[in-house]
């Protein structure tokens, strides 16, 4: 019988990251770090969940829903800049996994990480096509139909239902299409792009301050008037926690990147916690803009996805250049995140592909192109179904369940290998263990509370179909199950 719970040798790990496995050259410094994390960090999230936080969970008080989200991040953050620095190997939570807990898990973890990667592709396609809409609306005075830029379950104010969301799935297409052909990461084009997006946060929280409306702080936390459960009051703050947590999803990605870092025991911890520090203030100082120009109550029949430029147009007159402007840069802004989070899917996939644990078609290569063109096929139908028949908010729950649980078992991972392998050499120690790790698992895990039944029951039916498929292939083909035959139960 085989061992699931076999794991991956650690020193064999740090050594291959020593050799510089597929010829990745250290050229990532302290400051490259910052950027990619921020670059990762901003974009859908931001600009879509923080409205609808407003309208249905918590009123004003928005800015305290991020400060909870932020510290449950800062706590997973402190757990992945351990690991970074103690594995500086390319593979992140699914790595960590695989050398602290067991094959198992990690196909767990690699398998739910398709929620964070996959699934949040597509939620911010959804934001892409309904800023494209205003865009094509304020500049060139035409509009793609409601029927074909919105999926069947939703309906418009008017009444008109959509049929599929076709912006969606182009973008996920066309971007799907520069994978194939490869993409080579560049430092100067991410900086660029952080700039923009950064310079659209900023412009906001500058232009807008002088626009508050100090009554529509009042009150600050809305009384709950209905028995709906997570509106208003402590209990929807909380539930808002759980909404714009999206808002922080990625900022992970800047341990994949430990492999191409200068210095990843000393830079991947700056990196990690420096660049979710800068967008934590960023994201409540925007917040509180947004929740003081406009009334909360608006956000619930107006604005929606686009509602920034809706408040910018609204309130903000004299200011329908920033709005045009705000709209192109937030469309670059999505395709690069669209971009990251669909490498990132395959980057996965490849490495469990190589694992074993997945089929090699994940792992084949263009003959050309050199990049696993079938694997980016295959997830643009994935993904681009998700886009184009699945409401937005459905998407971003799922996404958000998703990344809380792979939060989770990278804190769990921290305390079961300081348990098992406590001499291992860590440049960057996670302090205060186990309480770090415990809240990070307390914070995240109350975060899921939030989410409601609906969404543990949509997580659990995900994880049980990727048991079944780790039980019905991936044990049978695992490489590390082959190669240890002694180790077998």
């Amino acid at each position: 019988m085989a061992n699931i719970w076999l794991k991956k040798n650690i020193n064999q790990l740090v050594s291959e990251a020593s050799d510089n496995e597929k010829g990745l050259k250290r050229t990532i410094g302290t400051l490259g770090l910052i950027a990619l994390g921020i670059g990762a960090i901003i974009g859908a999230g931001l600009f879509t969940s923080t409205a609808e936080a407003i309208a249905n969970h918590t009123g004003p008080a928005v800015s305290i829903s991020f400060l909870i989200a932020g510290t449950g991040c800062a706590l997973a953050g402190l757990c992945y800049a351990e690991f970074a620095s103690m594995i500086p190997i390319a593979g992140s939570a699914y790595t960590y996994a695989y050398a602290t807990m067991g094959e198992l898990i990690a196909w767990i973890i690699g398998w739910d990480l398709v929620l964070e990667y996959g699934v949040a592709s597509a939620k911010v396609a959804t934001s892409w096509s309904e800023y494209l809409n205003k865009l094509l609306g304020n500049v060139f005075h035409v509009q793609i139909p409601y029927e074909f830029s919105h999926s069947p379950f939703q309906y418009s104010m008017e009444g008109t239902r959509g049929i599929i969301n076709l912006p969606a799935m182009f973008i996920i297409l066309l971007l799907s299409l520069v994978l194939i052909r490869g993409v080579k990461g560049s430092s100067l084009v991410n900086s660029i792009i952080v700039i923009i997006k950064v310079g659209i946060v900023l412009l906001f929280i500058g232009f807008g301050w002088s626009y508050i409306n100090p009554d529509n702080y009042t009150p600050y936390i809305p009384v709950n008037t209905t028995n709906v459960s997570g509106e208003f009051g402590w209990t929807g703050i909380f539930a808002g926690a759980g909404v714009v947590f999206f808002a922080f999803i990625g900022f992970d990605a800047v341990s994949t990147a430990a492999q191409e870092s200068k210095n990843p025991q000393r830079d991947m911890p700056k990196g990690i916690l420096l660049s979710l520090l800068i967008c934590v203030v960023l994201y409540i100082l925007f917040a509180h803009v947004l929740a003081g120009v406009a009334n909360y109550k608006e956000f619930r029949t107006v604005g929606q996805e686009a509602s920034i430029t809706y408040v910018i147009d609204t309130y903000m007159k004299g200011y329908g250049w920033l709005s045009t402007l705000i709209t192109i840069a937030i469309l670059a802004g999505f395709s690069s995140v669209i971009l990251v989070m669909l490498m990132g899917q395959s980057r996965v996939f490849f490495s469990m592909s190589k694992d074993g644990l997945v089929p090699n078609v994940f792992s084949q290569l263009h003959s050309r192109f050199k990049t696993p063109w079938k694997s980016n096929l295959l997830f643009f139908i994935f993904v681009g179904l998700i886009a184009g028949f699945v409401p937005a908010s459905i998407i971003s729950d799922m996404t958000v369940i998703g990344t809380l649980f792979a939060f989770i078992l990278v804190c769990l991972g921290i305390i079961v290998l300081r348990k098992t392998d406590p001499a291992i050499p860590r440049p960057f120690r996670t302090p205060w263990v186990p309480v770090v790790p415990i809240l990070g698992i307390l914070v995240c895990a109350g975060l899921i509370y939030t989410l409601g039944p609906a969404n543990w029951l949509r997580l659990i039916i995900w994880l049980v179909i990727g048991v079944f498929i780790y039980i019905g292939y991936g044990i049978k083909n695992s490489k590390l199950q082959q190669d240890a035959p002694s180790k077998r139960l």
